[in-house]
């Protein structure tokens, strides 16, 4: 069981960044290049490639090249029912005033 524990910690560490947790947000429904993932993000596109190989790494995301372009998809399906609880909590603790 501890290295359960231990794996789950460095899972969450991934969604530890607010970037990262955008990109999450952006992929829920489609696939995005990474040129669509700068646009959308607005920042430059070294960083948003530095996140995407991070998660990709963790295997958060998959990619696939088309072309000259990299096309990155959440890996599972279920990342975005885990984001979607987190915020429904925080939406509730805010409505609640904790």
């Amino acid at each position: 069981m501890d290295e359960m524990y231990q794996r789950h910690a460095e899972l969450c560490k991934v969604f530890a960044s607010p970037t990262r947790l955008e990109i999450v947000d952006l992929l829920r429904s489609k696939e995005l290049s990474v040129t669509a993932l700068v646009e959308k993000t607005k920042m430059g596109q070294a960083n948003i490639s530095q996140h995407l190989a991070i998660m990709k790494y963790k295997g958060i995301v998959t990619s696939r090249r088309s072309g000259t372009n990299v096309y990155y998809a959440l890996a599972d399906s279920r990342i975005v029912a885990a984001f979607d609880i987190i915020c429904e909590v925080l939406a509730k603790k805010r409505m609640i005033g904790a």
